[in-house]
């Protein structure tokens, strides 16, 4: 096995104080828990933003604390900053903070769907060439969400097209309601639809949070976890906090004879700026 990146996923766009208290909400929050995880074995953060009242928000200015803050704690863990944090921003909004901080890398989905069969998750050919022009502008590589089949095929014509570059690296978003169910027999279709010089990883949401993280290590992938995609640890025992999740996926990947990837092994791995 080569060197197995883990991404954590620390808030979401959904999960509240109620669902489970240990959900880091606020920029100091979301900072400590970054830091903590980097320091239990995660080697790049998937960041979403909340407002004051907990809703996901796409605002700029908490992009930038909290980034500020993670930076304040000489933390070198990758910074994934999402595009997709709030169903009711603009374009421009989903891609102000990507201008204002040119992180490593930023969420790219390449589709759109029916978001928990409650709203629409848009993200038309318009938008997907202009965030992939910001994306290159930056120098910040995108990571293709992809929450079924066809999202895949739609990265690889803006490939062709040049608003992609390649080596792609894609992630699987399994489980979603509205999206493709968490299942090893998804997972290795899913698998079977990209590049060969592609990277990839993947993610089960909720109960498929588990089986996906097993059936990934095994075929060679990165895997992803935290609070945004499922708040339980085990069934009927909430998340003590993101690091729990850290900690367990570290040891499977050791159990399977595999290597955790360091921050500086992710960015050779994902191919980053220099």
């Amino acid at each position: 096995m080569g060197k197995t990146i883990i991404t954590v996923a620390t808030t979401g766009a959904w999960p509240k104080k109620e669902n489970n208290p240990n959900v880091p909400m606020t920029p100091k929050e979301i900072a400590e828990d970054v830091y903590q995880c980097w320091q239990a074995g995660a080697s790049v953060a998937h960041l979403h933003m909340r407002d004051d009242e907990g809703n996901g928000t796409m605002s700029t200015e908490k992009f930038i604390e909290t980034v500020t803050r993670i930076k304040e704690k000489n933390c070198p863990i990758v910074l994934n900053l999402t595009t997709s944090g709030d169903l009711h921003a603009t374009e421009e909004t989903r891609m102000a903070h990507l201008i204002a901080l040119k992180p490593e890398m930023c969420s790219y989905d390449a589709g759109s769907m029916n978001w928990m069969h409650t709203g629409l998750f848009l993200n038309p050919p318009a938008f997907l060439e202009k965030l992939g022009l910001v994306a290159q502008e930056n120098g910040i590589k995108p990571e293709v969400e992809v929450f079924d089949a066809s999202f895949i095929y739609n990265a690889l014509y803006y490939q062709r097209k040049g608003i992609l570059k390649g080596p792609i690296h894609f992630q699987f978003c399994m489980g979603a309601a509205g999206g493709t169910a968490a299942t090893v027999e998804n997972l290795v279709y899913l698998k079977s639809l990209i590049p060969k010089d592609s990277t990839w990883s993947a993610f089960g949401i909720g109960a498929g949070h588990v089986p996906i993280q097993l059936a990934t290590i095994a075929l060679g992938g990165h895997i992803r976890l935290g609070m945004e995609d499922n708040v339980m640890y085990a069934k009927n025992r909430l998340a003590k906090s993101n690091v729990e999740f850290v900690e367990r996926a570290v040891r499977l990947v050791k159990e399977a004879n595999g290597t955790v990837a360091t921050t500086e092994d992710a960015r050779e791995i994902l191919g980053l700026r220099k």
